[in-house]
């Protein structure tokens, strides 16, 4: 039974390993000379006074085949739940050679796993691959971008979770659904939702975050102004943690209310008052600090004057995950999925067993 497992699935490996071995090829002839340039150039920019020059001249090599890399790692457990998954038991289904393999010795139950087991491991040995050659390949870039969670989902561990557990909600829409097309297009909807699902309200609360606070001066305000037509507030300006995980930059007095609007406009009536960016009907974003030309003198001279007077009752606190809780949360989503991959597949057994006739 595993043999036949095999030579079923042997075309569909033989395709997606080829394609990336080819793609391993090209990432070893490119990422050596990847290196070269941040040693040559990135590297020795302090030297020389200009890092900020150096890292944007940098970041342009290779831009095409950056974003493409990172489009792959993002886009390969989707498209094995959906090609891989999907079909895996629903083309059997309905096409009616299900009742073949279970008359003979193999059960249903051994049927099922033999399958889940031999594409399973392969999808996760692919996704893992593929997470391995953008996580060398994009060291140096990474090191530059200084941005640790931005490319959070496509580095690591963590591409292996999410590769088990579509490809196991893919089987599972294809036992459900028992048509190969309908369950390709569920499984696609499914694993979407649930990464945008959990991105937004999952992730952020697995661990919970630091904090760090600022002094509010010049340095800490970004400029003043209104939101799509709201209240006149002081915006933040935030602050520069390297590879750290930004969730809010807020202003709070030392019993931690946040700045009103009420508050600001007493303490600092001249800012709303006149015409310009910051004045009445502005409506955009406002003025900032360090703004300079058509910004009238008396406006930017207000705002100063207007922090130095906050300054004495407020200041900034940043809700932030740092660089050092980066590889926890790899571990913990990859524990996540992969458990959840199992409650699935799980799911797919019992209903096999017990509910398909």
């Amino acid at each position: 039974m595993m043999r036949f497992a095999w030579l079923q699935f042997r075309n569909q490996a033989v395709a997606v390993f080829g394609g990336l071995a080819v793609f391993a090829i090209i990432l070893a002839i490119t990422g050596p000379h990847l290196v070269h340039l941040y040693d040559t150039t990135v590297a020795t920019c302090a030297a020389h006074g200009d890092c900020s020059t150096a890292d944007a001249s940098f970041l342009q090599n290779d831009r095409t085949l950056q974003i493409l890399l990172d489009g792959l790692v993002v886009a390969v457990p989707g498209i094995i739940g959906v090609f891989w998954g999907a079909p895996l038991v629903a083309r059997e289904l309905e096409s009616g050679t299900f009742r073949l393999a279970w008359t003979q010795s193999v059960t249903r139950t051994r049927w099922l796993a033999l399958k889940l087991g031999v594409v399973g491991l392969a999808s996760m040995v692919a996704a893992g691959l593929t997470s391995l050659m953008a996580t060398w390949w994009s060291g140096p870039v990474d090191r530059v971008n200084m941005s640790l969670y931005t490319s959070f989902d496509q580095r690591d561990l963590v591409p292996v979770g999410y590769a088990a557990f579509a490809f196991a909600l893919g089987v599972l829409a294809g036992v459900l659904i028992r048509r190969t097309v309908p369950a390709m297009a569920a499984t696609l909807v499914g694993f979407v939702t649930t990464r945008l699902l959990f991105n937004h309200f999952v992730l952020p609360k697995l661990i919970a975050p630091s904090h760090l606070s600022f002094a509010l001066n010049q340095e800490s305000v970004g400029g003043f102004g209104q939101m799509n037509g709201g209240p006149f507030t002081l915006f933040t300006s935030t602050p520069d943690i390297p590879n750290a995980w930004i969730y809010s930059a807020q202003f709070v007095d030392r019993a931690g209310q946040l700045l009103s609007s009420s508050v600001l406009t007493d303490a600092c009536p001249q800012l709303g008052s006149g015409p310009g960016p910051g004045g009445p009907g502005g409506g955009g974003v406002g003025i900032g600090v360090h703004n300079a030309g058509p910004v009238p003198t008396p406006a930017r001279d207000a705002l100063h004057n207007c922090i130095a007077k906050l300054g004495t009752s407020y200041h900034e606190v940043v809700a932030f995950q740092p660089a050092s809780r980066y590889w926890p949360f790899q571990w913990l989503e990859l524990g996540i999925y992969l458990g959840a991959a199992l409650l699935v597949v799980g799911a797919c057994i019992w209903w096999v067993r017990r509910r398909m006739a």
